[in-house]
């Protein structure tokens, strides 16, 4: 929806540690970078609510009339199971848990996470972007870094010294933790603990699937060097907003700063903003810790996927949320409660008497208000909830909020209305009886009953209207 009446965007910037007035580079336009899933094993629902943050902070973006141009990439090889540059490709580790190739698991996987944006109406980026098809912008950025003395070689690869950036760090605030030089790790030497890796060279002793010639030798990218070289490929340096999850702060994120300001000498992105964990228990979801759940177990129940957006949505971004089958139940009440509420309501608003307060302008100014507060969801549906019980919206108002919020309201008009239990449905008869009768005070008892049981109860020429609460 385009708001005719363009409001300020603020949001919260992890680089700045401030919630900052967005303004574009281009007028009306935005660049918008999400760190997209390393495609060897399925995305874990911790994952998506990353996704599903970034989803809202664009249809927030295009809600306030701006054109957003939406890069996401795809990791198909380099990001070892270590940060620490370390240990085994995840690509190679997931080909050989399933006897498959790199490859086939690279597609698959691909597939598979596409499969959970669709099911949780998220919106697919403009362009996606595989590291394995941008070998050579990743060897070029290297070179780049070379020739201006940031990196260095040893036994296993091109490192980037850190050393050499007086701000390195600056993100995750770095520069205030005790770090010791000198430190090793298994496969070679680094000057610096916090060094990384640019370009790794095949072990001598291990055929790789995934391996390209360079001007250091065969081997294959850094996690870090594919986000940089993509993300400027296609929306240039700087751009306007760089996502991902809180975990990608300190390495990840902070890496791709790095290196891309050492490369080019001025900012890579000027907002960055990042989504925060789901929790299970007291720990972080991780498929590491083999404490994940996937959106396919939540299919597996018969929950709809919706629901878990929903329940997302209640909870600020930036705020750890805690995962529970209970929860997740209650939203998928809440939601189902939506749609029956979306079904009563009045196609358009009627505006009198204006006393009433149904004044659809002042109310989307509330909603705009809320999202462009550094996307307070929460807030946002907390008046949606409001306008829905005192019946100041109208279904058009709905489906407009509805582009933000992406939970299908539009979809959910058109489905049948509820099927109510026979005895329900028999109170309801009975009711609509003792009004054509004019016997209010039947009616007025049937209508207590009726809410006893859970139901909301409505008036409407065409007899009484009941829904669960």
């Amino acid at each position: 929806m385009k708001d005719d009446n363009f409001m300020t965007i603020k949001l919260y910037n992890t680089l700045t540690r401030q919630t900052e007035e967005l303004r574009p580079l281009k007028k009306r336009r935005v660049g918008l970078y999400t760190c997209g899933p390393t495609v060897y094993n399925y995305a874990h629902i911790g994952n998506l609510r990353t996704y599903i943050f970034e989803d809202i902070l664009k249809r927030t973006l295009i809600h306030n009339g701006l054109k957003v141009k939406h890069v996401m990439n795809i990791t198909d090889v380099g990001h070892l199971v270590s940060d620490a540059d370390e240990g085994e490709d995840k690509m190679e580790k997931g080909a050989k848990r399933e006897g498959k190739t790199a490859w086939e698991i690279a597609k698959f996987y691909t597939k598979a996470f596409k499969q959970d944006l669709a099911a949780l109406n998220i919106e697919e980026p403009n362009i996606w972007c595989q590291a394995t098809n941008h070998i050579k912008e990743q060897t070029k950025l290297v070179q780049k870094l070379e020739k201006k003395g940031f990196t260095y070689q040893t036994a296993d690869g091109v490192y980037f010294d850190t050393s050499k950036l007086p701000d390195y760090g600056k993100l995750a605030n770095l520069k205030n933790q005790e770090l010791k030089a000198g430190a090793r790790v298994a496969i070679g030497d680094k000057k610096n603990p916090t060094d990384f890796a640019l370009w790794k060279f095949s072990p001598v002793d291990e055929k790789r699937q995934m391996e390209w010639p360079s001007p250091w030798g065969v081997g294959f990218p850094g996690w870090h060097i594919e986000c940089s070289a993509m993300a400027v490929k296609y929306l240039g340096q700087p751009f306007d907003i760089h996502c991902g999850g809180i975990d990608h702060v300190p390495v990840h994120h902070t890496n791709e700063i790095a290196q891309s300001e050492a490369a080019e000498g001025k900012p890579l992105a000027n907002i960055w903003m990042h989504g925060e964990f789901l929790l299970i228990g007291a720990d972080k979801m991780a498929k590491s810790g083999e404490n994940f759940i996937t959106l396919q177990t939540i299919k597996d129940r018969g929950i709809n996927p919706l629901a878990y957006r929903y329940f997302l949505l209640q909870t600020h971004y930036r705020k750890q949320l805690t995962f529970s089958w209970e929860a997740l139940k209650a939203a998928e009440n809440g939601v189902e409660h939506l749609y029956n509420m979306a079904r009563s309501l009045a196609p358009t608003v009627i505006l009198t008497p204006p006393s009433r307060g149904k004044n659809p302008s002042l109310i989307k100014q509330q909603f705009s208000s809320a999202i462009n507060s550094d996307l307070d969801i929460p807030a946002a549906l907390a008046l949606v909830w409001k306008t829905l019980k005192e019946k100041t919206i109208d279904q058009k108002t709905l489906l407009e909020f509805d582009e933000v919020l992406g939970l299908e309201i539009k979809k959910h008009l058109k489905e049948k209305k509820e099927k109510l239990p026979g005895a329900v449905e028999k109170i309801i008869n009975a009711r609509d009886l003792a009004r054509a009768a004019k016997n209010f005070a039947e009616s007025d008892r049937l209508r207590r009953e009726l809410e006893a049981q859970g139901y909301t109860v409505e008036d409407t020429k065409d007899g009484t209207r009941v829904t669960k609460k």
